[in-house]
């Protein structure tokens, strides 16, 4: 595309699911103190993700992208990014294990605070009120005041971003991610339960195969590797205020760069070709991600993976597939062969999470885990029959013990889900759960993987 681009040319086009500020100085006001503040994240911190990605791209490594559906002023602290971290760090051991490549670590995390609405308004009872856009834009809370947009809570948002970043930062080069810590974690996993033989057979030859490292003097005390991890960052570009208001120049290429976090992607709801969040988009060097939802035709993919990667380089630009269980195979082949067709580079990835929302009995919005699963394996088994590879999943979940997701061994019912449902948005995998699902996964994983690259892996 030959338009030029600045931070601010999204300004000319139509931005949906953009909250309306009433106080125009008020939001020049913190976007310009915005705008002088620190990065949050370095253009070589995003350089580095994209080689990372290149390398899943090109079926040398794999994607685990998960967290928060929406991060929360009020429910902000330090054992909340502990335990997501953790558990994140558990999944990638069983993963990487399985697939023989390296994990690639994406959180939801420091940024996800925006989220797009199916509705405008919510109503209860008798009164109507603009609906809740995320912690960034106005507040949970049922009442006038607190659905009003309010610029302030942008900087609310970048402090919390801060001291998040500082914390995974911590965890992920301290001593915390050492392997033999985090696969002691796992062996923990489903005692107790029907399911325990099935999981405890992969974890023992995880543990067998972290024996034979140690034995061979490969320890965290001779390499540095197995007791420090990378650990990036992501979020959907969903305001675009903030976003320009932090995009800085890279002083090492001279190129704009998304400093809000290491990846940002553009949901199903916002991925008009002419829109605003493209045309942003197209502009920062980050890697991008596109919710690919079932609306989507092959034609209009090509066109918006040309309008985001002209230049067709690996790592630039993944695809985040959500379909629903049950429709994967009514999609995916199409985008697919199209892309495979006109041989573009991309990462494509399954979100399991967006397609498979019901209301249950008792009137909570949930996701049955037989559902995400089913999904996953749909993903799978499609590019497998094409030949193609599938490169990550992209989960919401959190480290919490919380009852938002029916099923799984924490056998979540509906009648539990009253009890730990603290969601602001939608429902999460629970600890437990997202665990399961690594281990479900990693049983594909180890079928789907070729050969040839696993043999790499290994030696």
């Amino acid at each position: 595309m030959n338009t030029p681009w600045s931070k601010d040319s999204w300004r000319n086009r139509t931005g949906l699911q953009m909250p309306d500020y009433t106080d125009a100085a008020k939001l020049a006001e913190v976007t310009g103190r915005l705008s002088t503040y620190p990065p949050l994240v370095f253009a070589g911190e995003a350089r580095t993700l994209r080689s990372r990605l290149a390398d899943v791209a090109n079926r040398k490594a794999f994607l685990l992208q998960g967290g928060d559906c929406a991060e929360s002023f009020g429910q902000f602290n330090g054992d909340f990014i502990r335990d997501t971290f953790r558990v994140m760090l558990q999944m990638a051991v069983v993963l990487t294990f399985a697939a023989r490549v390296p994990v690639v670590k994406v959180g939801r995390m420091a940024g996800q605070f925006a989220k797009p609405r199916s509705s405008a308004t919510e109503k209860k009872g008798d009164l109507e009120l603009p609906s809740y856009r995320g912690d960034i834009i106005n507040d949970l809370d049922f009442n006038e005041a607190s659905r009003i947009p309010d610029p302030a809570r942008m900087e609310r948002a970048y402090m919390q971003s801060a001291a998040t970043l500082n914390l995974l930062r911590a965890f992920a080069t301290g001593g915390y991610a050492d392997l033999h810590r985090v696969h002691a974690w796992n062996l923990d996993f489903a005692n107790g339960t029907p399911e325990a033989d099935r999981y405890k057979a992969l974890a023992d030859r995880i543990s067998g195969a972290v024996d034979f490292m140690t034995a061979c003097g490969v320890t965290p005390e001779s390499h540095d590797t197995l007791s420090t991890v990378e650990f990036w960052t992501s979020h959907e570009a969903l305001l675009l205020e903030y976003e320009e208001a932090l995009t800085r120049t890279d002083s090492t290429t001279g190129k704009p760069v998304a400093c809000s976090g290491h990846m940002i992607w553009i949901g199903d709801r916002t991925r008009q070709l002419d829109g605003a969040h493209v045309e942003f988009c197209r502009g920062v060097q980050n890697p991008v991600g596109l919710k690919c939802g079932p609306s989507l035709e092959p034609d209009d993919l090509l066109r918006l993976i040309d309008r985001l990667n002209p230049r067709n380089e690996a790592g630039r630009l993944t695809l985040i597939c959500r379909t629903g269980a049950g429709k994967v195979g009514d999609h995916l082949p199409g985008w697919v062969r199209a892309v495979e067709r006109e041989g573009r580079k991309v990462v494509w990835s399954c979100d399991p999470m967006h397609g498979n929302v019901i209301k249950s009995q008792s009137g909570y919005k949930t996701r049955p885990f037989d559902k995400i699963l089913q999904e996953v394996r749909e993903f799978f088994d499609v590019h497998e029959a094409e030949g193609t590879y599938p490169g990550g999943v992209h989960f919401e979940m959190t480290g919490q013990d919380v009852t938002e997701c029916t099923g799984g061994i924490a056998e979540v019912t509906d009648a539990d889900l009253s009890s730990r449902y603290h969601t602001a948005c939608d429902p999460r995998l629970n600890a437990s759960q997202a665990l399961e699902l690594a281990f479900l996964l990693a049983e594909a994983l180890e079928k789907n993987v070729p050969e040839p690259h696993m043999q790499s892996a290994i030696g």
